[in-house]
């Protein structure tokens, strides 16, 4: 059982309820330690003056601003303590919004809020239900770590979920952050409709389980080989080579049919290009039958001139 980041209250209104935050969670990244090839030393990491190269104690060691132009603005830990946000055991809920209404962009991380004790029960009930009856989202602070977030609490099966969030001036503007982003692109109505269909045909009941993290089981499966002694033999895969894009149109629509070849379905209906092309291909033979044999006489008298 995961232990408690934080315990305290959680305040909406004149109600009080006593709660923990448990991490909702885990990260399954394997982690590797560093050692000298070809033998079993640890390589470590020392922090050193970068002017003499001599080691220094971390008692010696304060933190500093650059502020460019080899300017920096060294501060003391005290100085760092004093702004500090407050010391609280309170979430205060100030607003209930719309969930629909955040922007998933602010979510930071996730986790469950419990009661704690008996007594919390009953009132962390409520609110759980009724958050869930209207759709509703409680937003508050926190003071976790040293930082002040801005949280979401939404209703989430049995259990309340706080949602870690980013401030309003944490997020960075696309338009103002990207080197390049289109302003205005036409897409006609055929573009639209067949790229919807693609979306209809790819679209599917959301199944977390379906994911898997495979580089994370190739890694694991490689150390079991090795840990069992077992040689292991390395190359290089070659890159795909990139599909040239002539036409939006005719990618979609071979995109449409891989998409319905993978679900078992039969190949969509001829698409306007489709029959566009066949349609031009009908009326040059018929409207061109002598112009046709023409070249082809041309051609082979060329050859034997060669």
């Amino acid at each position: 059982m995961p232990r408690a980041i934080w315990k305290g209250s959680l305040n909406f209104g004149l109600v009080n309820v006593p709660v923990g935050v448990y991490p909702a969670t885990q990260d399954k990244t394997i982690h590797f330690n560093q050692f000298e090839a070809g033998t079993s030393d640890r390589i470590r990491y020392r922090k050193v003056n970068e002017r003499t190269g001599k080691e220094v104690d971390n008692g010696d060691i304060v933190r500093g601003v650059d502020l460019g132009g080899g300017e920096y603005v060294i501060l003391s830990d005290e100085e760092l303590e004093a702004a500090e946000p407050e010391k609280s055991r309170l979430i205060d809920i100030t607003d209930f919004v719309d969930l629909h209404d955040i922007d998933p962009v602010y979510f930071r991380a996730a986790y469950y809020l419990a009661p704690e004790g008996e007594a919390a029960e009953k009132a962390y009930a409520l609110l759980r239900e009724v958050m869930g009856a209207t759709g509703k989202v409680a937003i508050g602070t926190v003071v976790m770590r040293n930082k002040q977030y801005p949280v979401a609490i939404r209703p989430a099966d049995d259990v309340l979920m706080l949602e870690t969030m980013y401030f309003a001036d944490e997020i960075r503007s696309p338009k103002k952050e990207l080197p390049a982003m289109p302003d205005a692109v036409e897409l006609s109505d055929r573009e639209l409709s067949m790229a919807q269909l693609l979306l209809e045909s790819m679209t599917n009941e959301w199944d977390p389980t379906k994911y898997h993290d495979t580089h994370r089981e190739k890694v694991q499966a490689l150390i079991e080989e090795k840990r069992q002694g077992h040689e292991i033999v390395t190359g290089v895969q070659a890159a795909p080579r990139a599909t040239p894009v002539v036409d939006l149109m005719e990618v979609l629509t071979k995109s449409i049919d891989s998409a319905r070849a993978a679900r078992g379905e039969e190949p969509a209906s001829p698409t306007p290009l489709r029959k566009k092309a066949a349609t031009r291909a009908r009326a040059t033979k018929k409207s061109k039958p002598a112009a046709s044999k023409a070249p082809a006489k041309k051609t082979a008298s060329r050859r034997k001139a060669s």
